[in-house]
């Protein structure tokens, strides 16, 4: 009989052990879910800012689901798990880019410093966090409406953060011609952007469109701002 006791005793035991280790392992993989749950919109956030960046280096053309997946830390196969195609993280990453470039506008900044700001070289130069607009706005044209629509609700902001100081009515004349005069800033500063990235980074013209449209744009806003921005850029 105590062989057969012994026995019995010894597979009581194993499986005490078996479900100890079940009810851990469920545990566990509850806890991992959890987590999961908790850094599925960091991570997703992240694939934006990659991709934002990497967008404005190569272009929309220039950058498959695969390579942006890896720069991201992430697998190929994880990308559809978070958007639908890629149509759409480029319509997200484009809101995330212009993002960046309103938040030059923080703190009150004036429409003169933008100017300067926008128009230096450091700008130029820094193609992967810099203008969305100038960087992909011809490949904009040529995506579907959820891109360009995209552009457009990011410029609107832009251009009410730019407007937020004039303190006019919305509907007012005042508040019109702030508007447009805006929009003629902004048109002017992005194309010469493009123009001189256009050229070989040493061109002396590179450096040229620059210079001349940016003095332009600031001889036509408010003296005193001009006076305060017209600093040579870095």
């Amino acid at each position: 009989m105590m062989p057969v006791i012994q026995n019995v005793k010894t597979l009581i035991t194993i499986d005490i052990n078996i479900e100890s280790r079940s009810t851990n392992a469920s545990l566990q993989g509850k806890q991992a879910m959890r987590v999961t749950k908790a850094q599925a919109q960091a991570n997703r956030a992240h694939v934006v800012e990659t991709a934002s960046q990497l967008f404005r280096e190569r272009g929309y053309d220039g950058v498959g689901v695969a390579d942006l997946m890896a720069a991201a830390g992430f697998t190929h196969g994880g990308f559809y798990k978070q958007f639908g195609s890629k149509t759409d993280l480029i319509a997200e990453s484009a809101a995330c880019g212009i993002a960046q470039t309103i938040a030059l506008t923080g703190a009150g900044v004036e429409l003169a410093e933008f100017v300067r700001q926008y128009l230096s070289r450091e700008h130029r130069d820094s193609r992967g966090t810099g203008c969305t607009m100038a960087a992909l706005g011809g490949d904009a044209a040529r995506q579907p409406d959820s891109v360009r629509s995209a552009f457009a609700t990011g410029i609107e902001r832009l251009v009410a953060a730019l407007s937020r100081g004039d303190g006019a009515a919305a509907d007012s004349a005042d508040a019109r011609q702030t508007r447009a005069q805006i929009l003629d800033m902004l048109s002017h500063a992005v194309g010469a952007l493009i123009m001189s990235r256009a050229c070989p980074d040493d061109s002396p013209l590179a450096d040229e469109f620059l210079t001349v449209c940016r003095a332009a744009m600031l001889g036509t806003l408010v003296p005193t701002q001009a006076a305060e921005a017209a600093k040579p850029a870095r």
